[in-house]
């Protein structure tokens, strides 16, 4: 079994976040856009890069770690739906990701006896 550092979530999230949204959209793309196959290459190292970020996070269990993460994704990927997409939030958009937000704190930051 491999110890290694461990990297606070607030750094790893939002960059695991990053990773996945490009592997998934560099996929979308070429699937769902016409871009070139070429765009899987990258894609799929993001997606490799998405998965050892979310591996540095200090918890015990990886379902929690991939729980938590996942408000944070829904938040990135709300952003990305408005900053690369153009398709601004609404209220709905923003408090669905405020909620998932919180959860996502909750399951992480809460004292466990672990």
């Amino acid at each position: 079994m491999r110890s290694a550092p461990e990297m606070p979530a607030v750094f790893a999230y939002p960059l695991a976040a990053l990773a996945e949204i490009a592997g998934c959209f560099a996929i979308w793309a070429w699937w769902r856009l016409g871009a070139s196959a070429l765009w899987l290459a990258p894609g799929v190292a993001a997606l490799v890069a998405f998965g050892w970020l979310l591996a540095q996070v200090d918890t015990v269990v990886a379902g929690r770690a991939f729980a938590a993460y996942g408000g944070v994704y829904i938040a990135a990927s709300v952003l990305w739906m408005w900053l690369a997409e153009g398709h601004r939030p609404d209220g709905w958009d923003i408090l669905g990701t405020l909620v998932c937000l919180v959860g996502a704190a909750i399951i992480l930051a809460v004292p466990r006896g672990e």
